[in-house]
């Protein structure tokens, strides 16, 4: 709502009909739009990420203290995963602001995690029980891992 709503002086002498059709069209599109559910999936990866990102964090934390063998082996790939991981939360940071969607908190109600979101004027809250959170955190992180020694598969030269 602007200052200018409810002042009658301003619809009369200020502002042609076709724009103030354009403005009254823009702000009732705004309020009727509920996510989609390809953006229901982009919050869900949202707010799933930042915990991964964690979870490896710790790990590597924990391997970097220990005296295994391969200990700069394992952080090596777990830096590439973390890199990869901070790159998905940023790559869809930008698609989320660039549809109009903010995530503005999170709450705990006994075993569900409920994060509020508005979606271009349109606002609800997204719960996942910590089950569910934990499942699909290690699906997705074998996804990545999978992903990762694809790609060094790939780079090694066939011998002849």
């Amino acid at each position: 709502m602007s200052k200018l709503d409810g002042n009658e002086r301003w619809k009369s002498k200020m502002l042609l009909t076709e724009h103030q059709e354009q403005y009254e069209q823009r702000h009732d599109l705004r309020k009727a739009s509920r996510p989609t559910s390809e953006e229901l999936s982009m919050i869900r990866d949202y707010i799933l990420l930042p915990h991964m990102l964690t979870i490896v964090q710790k790990s590597m934390d924990d391997i970097e203290h220990s005296h295994n063998v391969l200990r700069q082996l394992y952080l090596a790939i777990g830096q590439i995963l973390m890199n990869q991981i901070s790159q998905d939360i940023y790559n869809l940071r930008r698609e989320l602001t660039s549809r109009s969607i903010k995530l503005v908190s999170d709450e705990q109600a006994d075993v569900i995690v409920y994060h509020r979101f508005l979606c271009r004027g349109y606002e609800d809250r997204f719960g996942m029980t910590r089950d569910v959170m934990r499942s699909e955190i290690s699906t997705r992180l074998k996804s990545y891992m999978k992903n990762i020694v694809g790609q060094t598969e790939t780079r090694k030269t066939p011998s002849a």
